[in-house]
């Protein structure tokens, strides 16, 4: 059985901005340490294909607070 990554977009990223916009919830399955706070979709993407893990979104809740 394949890894996961759990990752969400952060608040407070905008769209157009040039700061990464997501990061990284939980792994599970996979021995991964992560140092990083925020990634960008390419290096996770990047990094799930070198460990062989699946990417999967976190949706968030439409009716919290911002």
């Amino acid at each position: 059985m394949a890894g996961q990554i759990f990752y969400r977009e952060r608040v407070k990223a905008k769209e157009g901005s040039h700061t990464p916009r997501f990061r990284v919830m939980a792994v599970s399955n996979i021995d991964l340490k992560v140092y990083g706070e925020h990634f960008r979709k390419k290096e996770l993407e990047q990094i799930a294909k070198a460990t062989g893990a699946e990417l999967i979104a976190l949706e968030r809740d439409k009716d919290a607070k911002k």
